[in-house]
């Protein structure tokens, strides 16, 4: 038994990376922000959304690992073999121009972070760039995912933040498990903020790739699972400590941010200054890991999308392509940055909200795929997936039709 039990985490051991990387990554710079920002303008009241999103969240990642392991292909591939060239090119252009965004929105992140600890974004943003390029560029996809799970160890600097803003735990329990609701644009604007940042439609593109990069099969996928799954726990429990610790201190007292430099600076005072600066810490960190995956992400999923050879175990001369759609999202992302006087705060929280009103689209596509039998074979979607996947698509379609609706009718 002992010997059962050893042989399963070693083989747990092999697959993990994917699933940890994919969803802790998804707290970047713009998710932070996001996540402050609900702290900090509406208190507690939204910590209950965690709950179904990271419900979505498990469902939606298992998926694509999933179909990552049974066909041997990345969404993106599936997508032009099963829908064809025109459908998928209007997918890649709308996730590559909302990946630009993302990718701004983390080398803002670098900036912001950078000056709070007294580096010119002049000086930060280049070295980031260059830094995120050369382990990519340089790498092997073993030692890049090993860079890429350490960096996944930082972001406990929120726990201990949310933990020294002395939350109040009583009301963190009942915001927690008692929903709360209104139908204010600014309510929902939020709420898809939450769900887009979450769940961001990069993250199954780039799931599923690396899936079928580390080579994980069928006989494996059941470690893979727990891969995911633990992953999406991670990245929710950050995400609430997040919330608790600008829910906390600058809501309560009646402060205002715009991003989440604002609510590291904010901290300072109210929480003492260790917290503040643990928050700043893992902005950085945050900012600087998405910097390397989103560029990855896109990457990966045009070159799929378009049959190009793509890869991180490949050499630049093997996948010019690739590599060069790679470094050409990170030259625009630095680039925007360094334009002076240039505010950001509004594209950072729109690109959270444009992954939200992209992200049914997606849904739609991948489970039709993941219930093709012949396709899936014995892992296509059961019924219980289905059934959590389509009231989540509705859910995201009726959420979209109030927001749009609350914007244009006051």
């Amino acid at each position: 038994m002992a010997k059962i039990s050893l042989r399963n985490l070693l083989l747990f051991l092999a697959v993990i990376g994917p699933g940890i990387i994919t969803a802790n990554v998804d707290n970047d710079a713009g998710g932070i922000a996001t996540y402050s920002l609900a702290g900090a303008h509406f208190g507690y009241s939204l910590l209950w959304v965690l709950i179904p999103i990271t419900i979505m969240l498990v469902v939606v990642q298992e998926i694509c690992a999933r179909m990552g392991a049974a066909t041997g292909k990345g969404l993106a591939d599936l997508i032009r073999e099963n829908f064809g060239i025109k459908i998928t090119f209007y997918v890649m252009l709308a996730l590559v121009f909302v990946n630009i965004t993302n990718t701004i929105s983390e080398f803002a992140g670098i900036a912001a972070s950078g000056e709070i600890f007294g580096v010119s974004r002049y000086i930060a943003v280049p070295l980031a760039a260059l830094a995120v390029w050369w382990i990519v560029v340089k790498g092997s996809y073993k030692s890049v995912e090993k860079i890429f799970l350490f960096a996944c160890l930082f972001y406990v600097s929120y726990l201990i933040s949310g933990v020294m803003a002395h939350p109040q735990w009583g009301d963190v329990v009942k915001n927690t498990l008692v929903p709360t609701f209104n139908f204010s644009s600014a309510y929902l604007i939020m709420l898809i903020g939450m769900i887009g940042t979450t769940i961001a439609p990069w993250m199954q593109f780039y799931l599923q790739s690396s899936i079928v990069e580390k080579n994980i099969k069928r006989e494996d996928y059941k470690y893979s699972k727990w891969d995911v799954i633990v992953g999406c726990i991670i990245a929710a429990v950050v995400a609430f400590f997040i919330v608790i610790a600008t829910a906390s201190t600058i809501f309560k007292s009646g402060g205002n941010i715009v991003d989440a430099a604002d609510a590291a600076v904010a901290l300072i005072p109210l929480a003492g200054r260790f917290a503040g600066l643990l928050f700043a810490f893992g902005l950085l960190n945050a900012s600087v890991f998405a910097a390397s995956i989103l560029p990855l992400s896109t990457a990966y999923s045009v070159s799929e999308a378009f049959g190009w050879e793509n890869g991180v175990n490949r050499k630049f001369s093997e996948a010019k392509r690739f590599y060069i759609l790679y470094t050409a999202i990170i030259v625009i992302g630095a680039a925007v940055i360094m334009i002076p006087n240039l505010s950001l705060v509004f594209l950072m929280y729109i690109s959270q909200v444009l992954n939200g009103v992209l992200l049914p689209v997606i849904l739609i596509l991948m489970l039709y795929l993941a219930n093709k039998k012949p396709l899936m074979g014995n892992m296509k979607n059961s019924k219980t997936i289905n059934i959590i996947s389509w009231a989540s698509v509705v859910f995201l379609v009726i959420v979209n039709i109030f927001m749009i609706t609350s914007l244009f009718i006051k």
